[in-house]
């Protein structure tokens, strides 16, 4: 090879990394690229590397540590940072115990279509925690979630989230119907969940009647 066709090839590797390098990052300053990453990494890592869970009650737990990029400037875990691990960990948890695929086979999909975040003290830089995702129930529309992250220096409940997992397409009933092969009750909600249940409907028919919408248009 000459030198001229040396310095050709060099020449297209070098403007092969700057447009890489330019891709990776438009990629993270244009667009949320960690999270894009992060959820099919999780779904799959669920399907495929991890066990079944055939209890829809049972807990799944998701290890987790507090980085550089999740703190705000009070240097602790920023507060959205919560709900965005919480989203990874519902979705690893709805692809484990079956749900996303009952959803898939029976032409449905589902939306969150409301959560509550209450923090009760900080993660902090490098803190090791633990999200621990049930789900808690459902009725003929949505599935209940909970999510609690544990700090694993202490044990101690530092942030509780609850989500309402809308089903369109299908039922939540069809759901658990598909997955355990025969009709099951729904559990008792627990009573700090039904009062946040109550609180969502009496907004729904409050921003609908000041939108003057019909009393058949339904929230997620």
């Amino acid at each position: 090879m000459g030198p001229c066709a040396a310095n050709s090839t060099t020449a297209a590797m070098l403007g092969l990394l700057v447009a890489s390098l330019t891709l990776a990052l438009a990629f993270f300053a244009l667009l949320d690229g960690w999270y894009l990453l992060r959820v099919p990494c999780a779904l799959l890592r669920a399907r495929l590397l991890e066990p079944r869970v055939r209890d829809l009650l049972a807990e799944q737990r998701r290890a987790g540590r507090v980085l550089p990029s999740d703190l705000d400037l009070l240097l602790h875990m920023n507060n959205a940072r919560y709900l965005r691990e919480a989203d990874v960990a519902r979705i690893a948890h709805l692809t484990r115990c079956g749900v996303l695929g009952a959803l898939r086979e029976l032409g449905g999909h589902s939306v969150l279509a409301a959560s509550c975040s209450r923090y009760r003290r900080s993660l902090h830089l490098f803190e090791p925690f633990e999200v621990r995702t049930r789900l808690l129930g459902w009725d003929d529309r949505a599935f209940f979630l909970e999510a609690r992250f544990i700090s694993l220096r202490d044990g101690f409940v530092c942030a509780l989230l609850r989500s309402r997992q809308h089903v369109l397409g299908t039922s939540p009933e069809r759901i658990v119907q598909h997955l355990c092969k025969r009709r099951v009750e729904p559990p008792e909600l627990p009573e700090d969940l039904k009062h946040w249940i109550t609180y969502n409907e009496v907004s729904s028919q409050l921003l609908r009647a000041e939108s003057r919408l019909s009393e058949d248009t339904k929230d997620q």
